[in-house]
């Protein structure tokens, strides 16, 4: 898998810091498509609270690694850059296998519609090409970044 933007060209896109940057690297960009990586590690925080003795990362913190993906798409196009991306809705969300530190959630996201400053998208998350999670997702585009 080539990169094609590493964490610390994500930082420089969009705002979240530890512990919520939860996207490693992109592997894949297009127009409107564009592919991440989460390894998920023992080491995260909220494995401590979110099963001791049985760990599974959070369906709410998987949705939210696949809203920071299409983050990274949203705001790399020409008329977004140096925005932010709030969300705006979450629909259809569907958790279907528990993800469990080892994995590599494989974070797939498409725009499904862009008008002014609201766009529409798709995410998968798969671990070992098996669907994980999914959901529809709505951000508004807003302002300006600070520092």
């Amino acid at each position: 898998m080539k990169t094609i933007y590493d964490i610390n060209e994500i930082k420089k896109i969009i705002p979240h810091r530890y512990p919520f940057l939860l996207v490693d690297k992109i592997i894949a960009m297009e127009t409107k498509k564009i592919t991440g990586i989460k390894n998920v590690t023992i080491n995260e925080p909220f494995f401590q609270g979110h099963f001791p003795g049985r760990p599974i990362m959070p369906g709410v913190l998987i949705i939210e690694a696949l809203a920071q993906t299409a983050g990274v798409l949203a705001l790399e196009m020409e008329e977004n850059r140096g925005k932010l991306a709030f969300f705006a809705s979450i629909k259809e969300a569907k958790f279907r296998k528990p993800v469990v530190p080892g994995d590599t959630l494989i974070l797939e996201v498409e725009i499904t519609n862009a008008r002014m400053r609201i766009i529409s998208c798709k995410g998968i998350a798969k671990v070992e090409d098996e669907i994980v999670a999914e959901a529809e997702m709505m951000f508004g585009i807003l302002g300006e970044q600070k520092g």
